[in-house]
């Protein structure tokens, strides 16, 4: 077998470890600063504006744009080499900016990518609304489970974690392999109720599928469950069947984690004031408000529909609607996660609502 000749380098490696104790460990000390790097995608920039000022940091430049053919393009206009990248993104469209909920989804998954190439020592996606979480499951043959392809497509992608909040089903957590911390914003909604200071309140799930949502937040706000029987003749078309519970005579707030259409809120307000109910009101986490929202909800006698800054309103929402922010919650979290810290301490574990 042939002999390796040594360099001169070799040599004088070679002699100290001859020098070295045995059992001694070997290592290359250097001293290590750990760096938080934060960015945003467009679909949720000032959400993420927010977050930057709440933690102290300016919100890191990138170049973002779509080719007109209708590709997404994006470059980190600075090194993020060994950094921790923060990279806030819901899954929703952006009228302002031009962007489908597709277009968020395939530039969050490029902004990863490029973090990733760019050596960042972790990159954790910021997915306050979680886009196609409602696709959790097959409800007829021949369906695809999107909310699973999606959790795939970041990991993919290369996202060593996820934030998110208020999935619309628990399985949605068990799509990653990767860890997933889940934020609620039902404190906040909650708090925002209790300080109108509201006699006589029920509590209104609309489906089966929120009622224990809807009871944890009738146990934060001190007031009585109901329960509503909703059927779907198809995709976005809710049919209210009737209501378990006393309603009559009581103000009610309808809890939901989401509002697209607002026809599950339409049918469900008109079947409260059918049972008496006398001032109702509509909480939720996320407010897509899609297609015919703002009219459907024009055409309620609500008095209030309070949602999260997790997607941006539009600029034609009604003046009933209210958005709470939610920038707080998200630093304190990404804070934690930076520091390895307890994420789930910032709601003291109660942040599973399944």
């Amino acid at each position: 077998m042939p002999r390796v000749a040594l360099t001169p380098a070799m040599r004088r490696l070679t002699a100290m470890s001859a020098l070295e104790p045995q059992g001694a460990v070997t290592s290359l000390p250097i001293d290590y600063d750990k760096r938080l790097m934060l960015f945003s995608g467009r679909a949720t920039r000032q959400l993420g504006m927010n977050i930057a000022d709440k933690l102290g940091v300016d919100l890191s430049p990138t170049k973002l744009k779509t080719f007109s053919n209708g590709e997404v393009y994006c470059r980190y206009l600075e090194s993020i080499r060994g950094a921790d990248v923060f990279i806030v993104q819901s899954t929703c469209g952006n009228a302002d900016e031009g962007l489908t909920a597709n277009d968020s989804l395939l530039e969050l998954l490029v902004m990863i990518d490029a973090a990733v190439g760019a050596s960042a020592h972790r990159v954790i996606a910021v997915v306050p609304w979680f886009g196609y979480s409602r696709q959790d499951k097959k409800s007829a043959p021949r369906e695809p489970i999107s909310a699973r392809l999606v959790a795939r497509m970041i990991e993919a992608a290369g996202a060593d974690r996820v934030l998110t909040m208020d999935l619309h089903a628990g399985q949605v957590q068990g799509f990653f392999s990767k860890p997933v911390d889940h934020m609620t914003a039902r404190f906040i909604l909650a708090q925002h109720f209790n300080d109108l200071h509201i006699e006589n309140l029920v509590v209104v799930a609309p489906d089966v599928g929120r009622a224990k949502l809807a009871q944890k937040f009738a146990e934060n706000v001190g007031a009585e469950l109901a329960v509503m029987i909703k059927d779907r003749p198809d995709q976005q078309q809710a049919e209210i069947g009737y209501v378990i519970g006393e309603v009559h005579g009581k103000n009610a707030i309808i809890v939901d984690d989401i509002i697209d259409t607002a026809g599950t809120l339409r049918a469900a307000t008109a079947t409260l004031r059918e049972q008496g109910v006398e001032r109702v009101f509509a909480a939720a986490t996320h407010g897509v408000f899609s297609g015919a929202a703002f009219e459907n909800i024009a055409a309620t006698p609500l008095e209030q529909v309070v949602v999260t800054d997790t997607i941006p309103l539009r600029s034609d929402a009604p003046a009933i609607l209210r958005q709470l922010p939610c920038a707080d919650m998200l630093t304190d979290s990404i804070r934690r996660i930076f520091t390895d810290g307890s994420v789930s301490e910032v709601f003291a574990g109660e942040n599973q609502l399944f």
